[in-house]
């Protein structure tokens, strides 16, 4: 199928509005579909996108705009379209009974009761449906829902913050004042859209973080604490706010004193691994937080738990805040040396800040 200008426009503006929905789907994909009139080649008549997890699809959002409009049109959609019944109706029905005419599929439904059959009812029904077009864009914007259907983990983020010389961190141990004003803000901003975000014991000790939005986001993030061996302090800012917003501590078999008893009390949830390995116990934490739905993890590290998720293949993602300052001391990044490139995506400059944002290159697979 040769596509058009105007159909590559059209899924432009679909890809467009479906990020819209970030942070409030998941762990639904963000889906954005355009109808246009097959009259007048380059109007589009309705549109819509995918806005709350159990609210209606965007297709039906686009059809429901689009009313009698919607009769012989194109409908353009950045996901293959649902054929079963879940928490809202199929949209294959919808779009037959709409009387679409052709449907253009930027990428399949890897959900394993969609998965092609979409595409399949709407031919069997006589509709004309074209798939691939801006398949990449399509597959990057719905990549944390692929790794959720089909590896049963989230997507996970590395995110730090550097001096030139490679520090992440003061010689006093704050790493907070080494990126701008600017750059803490979108910090704040991901944290407010993303499901859980996990840290070391050390970085709790040395800046005592909450670890929340601010302002708050539409997604209130699990609070995830890697200690070994339940030695969390009850007095800090994390453990005292357990109450108002969620913390898992993750205790390996160093816990053999019942210190994580003190930690339930408190209000955190404590999750237990037998695994000596921190790399099987990552995996296996991965593993669980698949099961719950959790569709991406932020890492802010401190630098031990960074390196442990980048040398265990574990890290999809990174945000990589470069701050034009020397600190001095010894290099912060030495554990790094063996983890994979990063595919760039964008660079920023919030605030005299580099931002680099990327995609990790697999080395080797995401197992334990």
């Amino acid at each position: 199928m040769a596509f058009t200008a105007f159909d590559s426009l059209a899924m432009r503006r679909a890809l467009e509005i479906a990020r819209r929905g970030l942070g409030h789907v998941e762990p639904n994909p963000m889906v954005g579909a355009v109808i246009a009139a097959p009259q007048e080649e380059g109007r589009i008549v309705a549109e819509g996108w995918h806005a709350t997890f159990g609210g209606p699809h965007a297709e039906v959002v686009a059809l429901a705009a689009a009313g009698s409009a919607a009769r012989g049109a194109t409908l353009y959609v950045t996901l293959e379209p649902c054929c079963h019944q879940g928490k809202t109706p199929p949209c294959t029905d919808a779009i037959l009974a709409a009387g679409i005419a052709r449907v253009v599929v930027a990428t399949d439904d890897p959900f394993p009761q969609v998965a092609g059959r979409g595409l399949d009812a709407l031919r069997r029904a006589g509709i004309t449906v074209d798939v691939g077009l801006h398949a990449t864009e399509a597959r990057r914007l719905t990549a944390p829902f692929r790794k959720l259907v089909t590896m049963g983990r989230p997507w996970v983020i590395a995110k730090w913050a550097m001096s030139l010389d490679g520090r992440l961190a003061t010689p006093l141990g704050d790493d907070r004042w080494i990126s701008s004003a600017e750059s803490r803000a979108l910090v704040h901003e991901l944290r407010g859209r993303i499901d859980a975000i996990a840290v070391g014991l050390g970085t709790v000790r040395a800046d005592d973080p909450l670890l929340t939005a601010r302002p708050a986001g539409p997604r209130q993030a699990l609070r995830i604490v890697f200690d070994d061996e339940a030695l969390l302090s009850p007095e800090t800012r994390l453990v005292r706010t357990a109450g108002d917003v969620p913390v898992l501590v993750v205790v390996g078999p160093g816990d053999q004193t019942g210190r994580s008893a003190a930690l339930e009390a408190a209000g955190c949830e404590v999750w237990r691994s037998a695994a000596h390995d921190r790399g099987t116990r990552l995996a296996a934490l991965l593993d669980e937080l698949g099961r719950r739905k959790v569709t991406n993890l932020l890492v802010e590290g401190g630098s031990a738990l960074l390196a442990s998720c980048f040398s265990h293949g574990q890290v999809d993602e990174v945000w990589a805040f470069v701050a034009p300052r020397l600190i001095g001391g010894p290099a912060s990044l030495a554990a790094f040396v063996d983890a994979p490139a990063i595919d760039v995506e964008d660079v920023s400059h919030p605030g005299g800040d580099v931002l680099i944002r990327g995609l990790v290159r697999p080395a080797h697979s995401h197992g334990a």
